[in-house]
């Protein structure tokens, strides 16, 4: 039986017809029952005749009405349907209309009414317009962070297709996250004028974790030995940090190619992940990865063959300097750098574009791996031109001059190299940065382009912070290392401590009149006061205040060879503390305050005595470099050379000759870790004469110091020679003895005149979590000492003794001392019984005269009037090339409160007289 579909006035047709078929059998039937004979052995009837298909039955549309429009035109409603006054249509063209106008996302409903008549009206509820689209709950994802994604916004047409799109897209949003348990739930509230308020209603849940990574099929390696190649980490006690123990569907895969690339680099050429199946656990909270491995055999390297097409190659030569070789196990790490030193090989003859395919040759029977690289015939590469792209502040000539390579040249990979490394070290641009190469306008040229994201080089900062070495601190300065966008450096800065002032200015120009000269200057004023510890008390000891100038210039000798010249002149005003270390000549209770008064040995020790003065400094000096540092910001390798020396007595006050020399080597250990080796050293030697007997000829001023930061594991000033005064204390038996409590004596630093320190540093790679904190951990241990000083005379000789006539033990006592006025005269104290001055001070030995020197009245028997010094022994040390070591480790850390450095350090080998620290830090914030 075949429907056929057809309208009502058909249906109405169709009846009819039926009915008179059936009317037709109903006589024969009769007539029948009225003869009373047997009605006839029914004969099957003939089958109908087919019914022919009715044809839809047409009207024409007489007129066209829109009811129910409020925001639209009612021509706008009816353009978006095909219906037209005088239009044939039927039922389906009607149908087709409500389908267009849906599909307008316009309307929330549609009816079409007078089909009958042909008087059609078309009945619409316009969807509502979105006044706002609100975000409540989302705490993990910010508001602007969503608006990005979604599609619905004010002003726009509402639909609930559009809804669930969003919905979709928000919680595609927070499973990128890790976040597979969020719910989203859309709300609409219905305003006047047909508006609505969209309301998205988050529920972001917990963080789905990684609970546990399973791995199957692994018999060699253990599953925490393939868990460490993975990025992806266990949620642990750990991990905390981490923000890889989230699950992340491109992290899985990621993860097999890590598998993999291990394996591959010990040996196993088969291996192959199998499966990688990530499941969720039922409250959405964590997931469980199931690895499927297998691991296979394990393979050596068999013969190593070059075969190569370019004639100027030795192919013996080459394989023979690879990284690989035959017997070893196969590493396909290996494999790549062998690649990659060919193809290097190949840059550095001039032939840019050389492609090296590895052949390999794996016999399953002796489970070896034979390796044939071949070098494809290649022309010899010209520059045919250098693009900059995106510098928008820096010129372009600055970016030219670094490059080594100059359109027209041969192409060298080294010197591309070389130029990457040139302009990372200056600093302007984004890291990472490359020089691309790409085919220039035939196959012998080559193109470089140098693709630059520029940085932020100014720097404005006001920042405060607390050092252990200066305590509180401010600074505030101004830098701008890319000036006009010409290379130039500008900078001020003022700085501000408890014992250290200064301000500075000054200013680079690299390229002089663009030539390869550099010339720069600075201005300065710097007040630095030394000290030493009393108990916990820092104590201030000798001032130093400079002003001066000087003026540098530098120019290269070859790639890699600078030689840098300068002239520097300074006024140094070095004083004490006069109240603490001055003597009281005129007896007024204040030290210091009369011109009679003068340091005094016994206060402040011969050597700082001796050191203060004021007095000019004219020196000029020169420094040969060698420099093969990818970065002079962060260098991960090449070495740096500095050879220096300093002549002061171009005029001035001061003679002497200082020498110095620093060395670096950075390279890379392997697997992220950096190692550095520094070692740095000097020696200064006076041209003056003879100053004294125990004075040095170089002044304390100009030596070298060894110690915190430079040094650590010691204190600032903790190495080298040093005066030490120990006072005097009673023991429980009455008997005299030395103070054995380091913190009591009396500490200071006298430097030295030759000094070594060197350092062998290891920076240690962490996970992508505490990288994105900021944190660079590093092991280290160093070396040094500081000495070559002639020794001081010392104090402590002049104190009296008394000695036991039966135990012969000799006791210091005290040092008396008269004092004078300024005529010379000795004071004298009136004794407190007198009736006129009771206790005053007079220069009479008999009576009282208020006056210096005046005429005696009285007759009182006066007393000298004395200072008393308690006995102290001094101790000089420390003045030894015996080296000094330490071990310790550190970590920088870009905190939220800015640059932050603690260093773990313990001196392993000191002198007795050292001043060691076991923790250093130094934190500050910029606002």
């Amino acid at each position: 039986m075949t429907a056929i579909k057809v309208s009502k006035y058909g249906a109405r047709a169709t009846a009819v017809l039926l009915a008179g078929t059936m009317l037709t059998g109903v006589p024969a039937v009769a007539v029948a029952q009225t003869t009373g004979q047997p009605a006839a052995t029914p004969q099957p009837a003939p089958a109908p005749a087919p019914t022919p298909a009715v044809a839809p039955v047409t009207r024409t549309i007489k007129a066209i009405r829109v009811e129910g429009a409020q925001r639209l035109e009612p021509e706008t409603v009816l353009s978006y349907t095909k219906l037209r006054t005088g239009q044939v249509f039927t039922n389906e063209t009607l149908d087709q209309a409500i389908k267009d106008l849906y599909a307008s996302d316009l309307f929330a409903d549609v009816t079409i009414g007078g089909a009958e008549t042909g008087d059609i009206v078309l009945r619409v509820r316009e969807n509502p317009i979105i006044n706002r689209v609100i975000f409540e709950g989302n705490k993990r994802l910010k508001e602007d962070k969503i608006k990005k994604e979604v599609k619905l916004a004010p002003r726009q047409i509402f639909t609930r297709t559009a809804v669930r799109q969003d919905v979709a897209r928000i919680i595609e949003l927070y499973r990128r996250q890790g976040r597979f348990a969020a719910v989203v739930d859309p709300k609409m509230v219905s305003l006047d004028q047909n508006r609505v308020d969209v309301i998205f209603e988050v529920s972001e849940g917990p963080k789905s974790k990684v609970r546990q990574i399973n791995i199957l099929g692994n018999e060699v390696f253990s599953d925490s030995k393939l868990r460490e190649q993975m990025a992806t980490k266990q949620a642990r006690l750990t991990t905390l940090l981490s923000s890889n123990t989230s699950y992340d569907q491109d992290r899985l895969a990621y993860d097999q190619q890590k598998l993999r690339q291990f394996y591959l680099t010990e040996g196993y050429a088969d291996f192959r992940v199998t499966s990688a199946v990530a499941e969720l656990t039922p409250d959405k909270k964590d997931f469980i990865i199931t690895y499927v491995v297998e691991e296979g055999k394990r393979y050596k390297f068999g013969d190593i063959t070059v075969d190569s097409d370019i004639r100027d190659f030795d192919n013996k030569r080459l394989a023979a300097n690879l990284g690989v070789k035959k017997g070893d196990w196969y590493n396909a790490k290996k494999v790549e750098t062998s690649i990659d030193s060919l193809s290097e090989a190949a840059g550095l003859f001039g032939y840019a574009f050389t492609e090296v395919n590895p052949d390999y040759a794996r016999d399953k029977d002796t489970l070896t791996m034979g390796l044939n690289f071949h070098i494809a015939e290649a022309k010899r590469t010209y520059v045919e031109r250098i693009d900059i792209n995106g510098n928008t502040q820096t010129q372009d000539k600055i970016i030219r001059r670094e490059i080594r390579l100059s359109e027209g040249d041969a192409f060298n990979s080294f010197q591309v190299k070389r130029s990457q490394d040139r302009i990372n070290s200056l600093g302007f641009f984004q890291d990472k940065f490359e020089i691309k190469q790409t085919q220039g306008s035939a196959p012998d040229r080559v193109v470089l382009t140098a693709d630059v994201e520029e940085k932020s080089t100014g720097e404005l900062s006001l920042s405060a912070g607390y050092s252990s070495l200066e305590q509180f601190i401010i600074q505030a300065s101004i830098k701008q290392r890319n000036f006009r966008g010409k290379g130039q450096e500008l900078r001020a800065s003022v700085n501000y401590s408890t014992y250290s002032k200064s301000v500075e200015l000054g200013f680079t120009e690299p390229y002089l009149f663009n030539k390869n000269i550099a010339i720069g200057g600075d201005i300065f004023r710097r007040d630095y006061n030394a000290f030493n510890y009393l108990g916990n008390t820092r104590q201030t000891t000798y001032t130093q205040v400079s002003t001066g100038f000087q003026v540098r210039s530098g120019v290269p000798l070859t790639e890699y060879w600078q030689l840098a010249g300068r002239y520097g002149l300074s006024y140094d005003e070095v004083g004490l503390d006069k109240s603490t270390y001055f003597t009281d000549k005129n007896n007024d209770g204040i030290r210091g305050n009369s011109s009679a008064d003068t340091c005094e040995p016994l206060l402040a020790g011969r050597y700082l005595c001796d050191a203060i003065g004021n007095r000019w400094t004219s020196s000029v000096g020169y420094s040969l470099v060698y420099d093969s540092l990818n970065s002079r910001l962060r260098p991960t390798a090449g070495h740096q050379l500095i050879f220096s020396q300093d002549f002061a007595g171009l005029g001035g006050d001061v003679k002497y000759i200082r020498t110095k020399f620093e060395g670096s080597k950075f390279f890379n250990i392997g697997s992220g870790f950096i190692g550095s080796l520094k070692a740095e050293g000097g020696y200064i030697h006076s041209l003056e004469k003879s100053r004294g007997v125990g004075i040095d000829n170089v002044r304390i001023t100009d030596r070298f110091y060894l110690g915190e930061p430079d040094f650590r594991g010691f204190d600032i000033r903790g190495v080298g020679p040093r005066v030490q005064r120990i006072g005097y204390t009673t023991d429980a038996a009455g008997n005299q003895t030395l103070v054995t409590d380091r913190t009591q004596f009396v500490d200071d630093a006298l430097g030295g005149r030759a000094y070594y320190l060197g350092k062998f540093e290891i920076e240690i790679p962490l996970g992508a979590g505490a990288r994105e904190l900021g944190l660079r951990p590093s092991i280290y241990v160093q070396a040094g000492a500081l000495f070559g000083i002639t020794s001081p005379v010392l104090s402590g000789s002049q104190f009296p003794t008394t000695v036991d006539p039966v135990t012969g033990r000799v006791t210091y006592q005290p040092l008396i001392s008269p004092v004078y006025a300024t005529n010379g005269q000795p004071y004298y104290t009136v004794p407190t019984t007198d009736a006129t001055n009771p206790g005053a001070t007079t220069t009479c030995q008999t009576g009282y005269s208020a006056t210096i020197g005046g005429t005696c009245i009285g007759t009182s028997t006066n007393t000298p009037y004395t200072t008393s010094q308690a006995p102290f022994k001094e101790v000089f040390g420390g003045n030894s090339a015996r080296p000094r070591i330490s071990v310790g480790a550190g970590v920088n850390w870009n905190s939220p409160f800015g640059p932050l450095r603690i260093d773990l350090a313990y001196a392993v080998l000191k002198d007795k007289s050292d001043d060691s620290k076991l923790i250093t830090f130094n934190v500050g914030t910029q606002f």
